[in-house]
């Protein structure tokens, strides 16, 4: 085995399987803060709630404002946030405050014990305590002004 082999074998699979759980648990991060915060006990509910919540906001911000908050979260939870996107197929009622929220309850399949409003104010305050400064004013800035009152102050 060469020395480029050896360090490749060294630094391969062991730093991937590393970094590859270290994002999963931010991620696992991020559930069990919105969990705390909206006070629910299951993590795959508040897992797929949160997706939902993030999809309606990213289906309401201009095209570059969605990839910049994309670029502020986390790898794995960008990934998840950027999945299913149609970039040109954005509806214009999901830019309304009644659309964003229809956006989130369609998200969560309809369930009656989730509150999309509770759901977003949950999320967007989860996304202010965690984005840097900057983006999280740019995703502020972006998102319409009908859904203002979803960011905390």
């Amino acid at each position: 085995m060469t020395r480029v082999q050896t360090r490749r074998s060294q630094a391969g699979p062991a730093s991937f399987e590393t970094d590859l759980v270290r994002e999963v648990d931010i991620v696992r991060d991020w559930v069990s803060a919105l969990m705390a915060r909206l006070g629910w006990r299951e993590r795959d509910p508040t897992y797929r709630a949160m997706l939902a919540c993030l999809h309606a906001l990213r289906d309401c911000l201009p095209r570059d404002a969605a990839m910049h908050l994309a670029l502020a979260l986390p790898p794995v939870l960008r990934g998840l946030y950027l999945g299913g996107w149609r970039i040109s197929g954005r509806p214009a009622a999901s830019r309304t405050r009644q659309g964003f929220l229809e956006r989130i309850h369609e998200g969560v399949h309809r369930d009656p014990g989730i509150d999309p409003e509770a759901l977003a104010l949950g999320v967007l305050a989860l996304l202010a305590e965690r984005l840097p400064p900057a983006e999280l004013e740019n995703a502020r800035a972006a998102t319409p002004s009908a859904l203002h009152p979803f960011w905390p102050s």
